[in-house]
């Protein structure tokens, strides 16, 4: 028998006890194996203490010594494996109670399943979310406890858990899910499904992480609701009523049997109503309105305000006669209706367009433009009015233009022709009305758009179409209002005319004041060099009579100044006025701008202005305006 001896730290149990080693070593690797328990943290130097406690053991007198130190070689083996493997067991326990504590703390709901979809695992917002406690889906198929369905067709789809475990990859759920808990709450979710697989890349389970977007989506929501309708009517706008033309020319386009029209509807006399009564009754007006033409159009029909007291009717699938009868039901509704402010009663009326959307109409531009025509006709036929449009009936009862030559003061052969276009009204009695009477009222009631889009019309249609071939190259000016600089469908209405015209570099020169120009830069100045990408020129008209004439010209990209006439029908005789001509006339020459001086009216003006290096001249003195049917080269 032998006495071991050991550390008194490792085997307080065995001090003083004498047993037999076949015995005594299975116990004492039960105890080493607890104590290794017990101990399992230590690092290595822990291991080397034990291992050296061991092996200090002495050999007794029995003479059995001789198989000690193999015993105890086997002993110490034993104890190291025992050490390691539960290091490596409370390692993994540790790592699994991290990973718990780390899902159960994060913000997305977590579900685990194992290879068929059954769920292994969900976290406390899963939990919150799907209404099942993970004691409960434990074992239950994903699709059981998550129910998801689309927002908006409310059909159910496959689960991407299950699609993930038969594709093997990561996949999300598509937009507008929402999920139905147990609860019955339906809350909108967003998410994503990825494989799980062990170290040999064998698919062993799924993980899906989602979270509530709710909030999200109800601010999507919101915005969109904003950006597409009116604040004041809740109509849809502008923007989002064209989006839904687009649709239905298109249509039209693909398919000859497609019939929608449009109705441009625009009230008379909402501008007197807003002077006299104020914008609030304006307003009010406005509203109450809405309510009249929705209770005259389908239930299937478009809606919206296009700005200001206009609106726009898109009707699906309607005829031009029942077009025709609706827009008869809208006017006399309009018209019939007495709007009650403060004591007094008001009566409006509408004048109302009328567009077929054919495939003959390419683009939602030319769609609205024609539309506009149209409403513009019933206007200008007395107000109150349902005017159909057609192609080749464009009013001109009352309207005519006249042409002006501006020519270089210093004769050059080589210079291109250069004609301003003029618009006249002409009244009842056949008298010309001037410009200066008849613009402010226009732009009163926000119709010079529609007069800028027939003026266009009619100079390719009339003058730049009909050039016989072989003329020499020469260029029509055109005046545009401020209004319709700021009109956004006019820049498109633009676009569309000029490149179905198909017109070389410089033929068309549009005019805007400088006064216009400047109230709204940026717009303008896209504007510009939008039109000039394709190859229009620019004046800058009545230049000087601003306040900060010079400070916008490196902005502009105008091609010519066009000096106020009151500088020029004094140069000779003010030194001020001639002062201010010759300074407008460097800074061009500077900056490389071709000058015009207006209202040159006798040949000592002409002359000076030769003098101050004025390039071109257009006035009385040159030519007097003149009917376009006189245009030189018309055929």
């Amino acid at each position: 028998m032998i006495q071991p001896t050991c550390s008194a730290h490792f085997w307080p149990w065995a001090r003083g006890c004498r047993v037999s080693l076949p015995l005594q070593v299975p116990r004492e690797a039960h105890r080493i194996a607890a104590l290794a328990d017990e101990h399992g943290s230590r690092r290595a130097e822990g291991e080397r203490r034990l291992v050296r406690d061991v092996t200090e053991r002495k050999v007794g007198e029995d003479g059995v010594g001789h198989h000690q130190p193999q015993r105890l070689d086997h002993l110490v083996h034993r104890v190291r494996i025992a050490v390691r493997v539960r290091r490596i067991a409370l390692r993994k326990v540790a790592e699994k109670e991290r990973a718990q504590v780390t899902l159960q703390s994060i913000g997305d709901a977590v579900i685990t399943t194992d290879s068929e979809g059954r769920i292994d695992y969900m976290n406390p917002v899963a939990e919150s979310l799907t209404g099942w406690e993970n004691r409960e889906a434990q074992g239950q198929l994903i699709g059981k406890v998550l129910t998801v369905v689309d927002e908006v067709t409310r059909e159910g789809g496959e689960s991407p858990v299950v699609r993930c475990l038969r594709e093997g990859q990561v996949l999300g759920l598509a937009e507008h899910t929402v999920l139905i808990n147990r609860r019955g709450q339906e809350i909108a979710i967003q998410d994503s499904a990825a494989p799980i697989r062990d170290r040999a890349g064998n698919l062993i389970g799924a993980v899906m992480v989602f979270h509530d977007v709710s909030k999200e989506r109800r601010l999507h929501r919101a915005l969109h609701y904003q950006a597409s309708h009116d604040a004041l009517t809740g109509l849809i706008n502008r923007r989002e009523f064209e989006n839904r033309l687009t649709v239905a020319v298109e249509e039209a386009r693909q398919n000859l049997q497609a019939r929608h029209v449009l109705l441009y509807l625009d009230l008379d006399q909402f501008k007197l109503v807003n002077d006299t009564c104020g914008h609030p009754a304006g307003d009010m007006l406005l509203k109450q309105i809405t309510g009249v033409i929705q209770s005259r159009v389908r239930g299937g029909d478009t809606l919206a305000r296009l700005g200001g007291d206009e609106f726009g009717i898109l009707l699906q699938d309607c005829s031009r006669d029942q077009a025709l009868r609706i827009a008869e039901n809208l006017r006399q509704g309009i018209r019939d209706y007495r709007f009650a402010w403060q004591g007094g009663v008001l009566a409006v009326g509408a004048s109302i367009g009328i567009v077929e959307i054919t495939n003959e109409i390419p683009t939602v531009a030319n769609v609205m433009s024609a539309a506009d025509v149209a409403c513009y006709s019933a206007k200008d036929s007395g107000r109150n009015r349902v005017q159909l449009y057609r192609p080749d009936d464009v009013p001109e009862r009352h309207r005519e233009l006249f042409y002006q030559p501006i020519v270089p003061i210093q004769s050059n052969r080589h210079e291109r022709e250069h004609f301003e276009l003029m618009l006249r009204l002409r009244d009842e009695t056949g008298t010309i009305v001037a410009p200066a009477e008849f613009i402010p009222a226009a732009e009163r009631y926000n119709i010079m758009p529609s007069i800028d889009r027939w003026v266009v019309r009619q100079a390719l249609d009339r003058v730049v179409h009909r050039i016989a071939s072989g003329v020499k190259p020469f260029t029509v000016a055109v005046n545009l209002s401020g209004t319709s600089l700021n009109d956004e469908r006019f820049l498109e209405f633009l676009i569309a005319e000029l490149s179905a015209s198909d017109l070389a570099a410089g033929a068309m020169c549009f005019e805007i004041t400088e006064t216009a120009a400047i109230e709204n830069l940026g717009n303008v100045v896209y504007f510009m060099r939008e039109l000039k990408n394709r190859g229009c020129h620019f004046a800058l008209d009545d230049f000087g009579s601003g306040l900060s004439s010079f400070m916008y010209l490196k902005t502009l990209p105008v091609d010519y100044l066009k000096i106020d006439g009151q500088f020029v029908e004094n140069v000779t005789r003010d030194p001020v006025d001639r002062s201010m001509v010759a300074a407008i006339s460097q800074v061009g020459n500077a900056m490389g701008i071709q000058t015009i001086a207006e209202r040159v009216e006798s040949p000592e003006v002409l002359a000076e202005l030769g003098r101050l290096g004025i390039g071109f001249a257009q006035g009385f003195y040159i030519a007097k305006p003149r009917s376009t049917s006189e245009f030189p080269y018309l055929r």
